[in-house]
């Protein structure tokens, strides 16, 4: 038996606490189950609150869900809370994350896949040396005009300057 556990391979998916990004991570996750040729377990991470939301929703067999606590603002405030909504996936997720590691049952965590709008899960990675890929869930423009930020701000468009 245990023989059969260190041969699955078993990724823990990560993703930015939002519709968009968690639908992403979930579609990519489901194409890496279908297309690898050995035995591969994912486990997807998301908040209780977004378990409740997409709990039932249809997955293959080899990809399970796991939950931290609900430590970012509610789904339901946080386009009024939007800063603090970011500042807290940028900050208070990585602790809960790196303590559901520690209880994980099954085989070994062999890789991490992590949503690149958060940081903190290389360095979780990094620090059980695990490694990290780095999913961009957003649209090549979007990752493109967050490149390229410093030359808005050096060629004086941003901050941007509204006339009424």
């Amino acid at each position: 038996m245990n023989d059969q556990l260190t041969m699955v391979c078993h990724v823990v998916a990560m993703p930015y606490p939002g519709r968009s990004h968690i639908n992403a991570v979930m579609n990519l996750c489901k194409q890496l189950s279908s297309r690898v040729k050995y035995d591969i377990l994912i486990t997807f991470v998301v908040t209780e609150e977004w378990f409740g939301l997409i709990g039932s929703d249809p997955k293959p067999d080899s990809i399970r869900f796991a939950t931290i606590p609900n430590v970012v603002p509610s789904e339901h405030v946080r386009a009024n809370q939007f800063a603090d909504f970011f500042e807290a996936a940028a900050t208070k997720l990585e602790a809960p994350f790196e303590e559901l590691l520690d209880r994980l049952h099954g085989p070994p965590v062999r890789a991490i896949i992590a949503d690149s709008l958060m940081a903190w899960p290389i360095k979780v990675g990094h620090r059980r040396n695990i490694p990290v890929a780095s999913f961009w869930p957003l649209s090549a423009s979007m990752f493109s005009v967050l490149y390229h930020f410093d030359h808005f701000a050096q060629h004086g468009h941003y901050p941007v300057k509204l006339s009424v």
